[in-house]
């Protein structure tokens, strides 16, 4: 029962599957452009950007070391920035930072990786689920009689079977190709960053500051009650204000 179902889906054809196809070639390419100009506008100038930051943090210029990381277009500028506030805490205070905000960034850097190796990995098969299904079309076609007619319409029906495989390894190949060219440009990106992490927090290490201002000293809040309550006694008041500070004292 359940095979007469199925060779009843599969005589529609593996038209759909080309249309599938397509669709899939259509996206996987949406996603190849729209990479290419993110690692073009995010993706050079990592390794000086290292030298430049290091040497203006070495002399405690702060303000232009932040100035050049938010002019800088490169992706590690960006997570370099968002993680010198952390540079308070000591090394390691500024490699936790470091680390967290890549973590955080990181879906910017691979957005759209997931689908190309989706389809690269299985365009193939659908492509190859298309020839199935044109090679079960073929075969029932060549059960109905053996006329000129009927095989003309039988080596069409493997023709078209062979195309869908075409189709499929049409769309993988760039698929696979693309990612494993961004793949590695992703893996630069995290390899600049962690490089940076170890510059900064080693020359963090003997600095001891990238000139940023120290926060104020914490305020004693016993010491603060206490000078009020002494100039409170030391003032002119009524008994019963004595008596309170007293009691306050107390």
């Amino acid at each position: 029962m359940i095979v007469k179902y199925l060779l009843k889906v599969a005589m529609l054809g593996s038209s759909w599957v080309m249309y599938v196809l397509i669709m899939l070639s259509m996206a996987s390419i949406a996603v190849m452009v729209e990479r290419f100009l993110f690692f073009r506008k995010h993706g050079r100038g990592g390794e000086k950007l290292a030298d430049a930051l290091c040497d203006l943090l070495e002399h405690g210029d702060r303000e232009a070391a932040e100035g050049l990381l938010r002019r800088h277009p490169a992706f590690e500028a960006e997570v370099m920035l968002a993680s010198l506030r952390w540079s308070r805490g000591g090394p390691d205070g500024l490699s936790a930072g470091i680390d967290g905000e890549m973590t955080k960034r990181r879906r910017d850097l691979e957005a759209g990786m997931t689908l190309l190796g989706t389809l690269g990995n299985n365009a193939p098969f659908i492509g190859l689920f298309g020839t199935v299904i044109g090679v079960i079309v073929a075969f029932a076609d060549l059960a109905e009689g053996s006329s000129k007619i009927q095989m003309d319409k039988v080596m069409g029906g493997i023709a078209e079977a062979l195309i869908a495989t075409g189709v499929g390894l049409f769309v993988a190949i760039p698929a696979v190709v693309a990612y494993n060219v961004y793949q590695k440009k992703i893996t630069d990106i995290e390899d600049n960053v962690s490089s940076m992490n170890k510059r900064l927090c080693a020359l963090l290490a003997v600095v001891g500051t990238f000139g940023e201002t120290p926060p104020p000293p914490p305020v004693d809040a016993r010491a603060v009650v206490a000078e009020d309550l002494a100039e409170a006694a030391d003032a002119p008041s009524s008994p019963q204000l004595r008596a309170n500070v007293q009691d306050a004292e107390e």
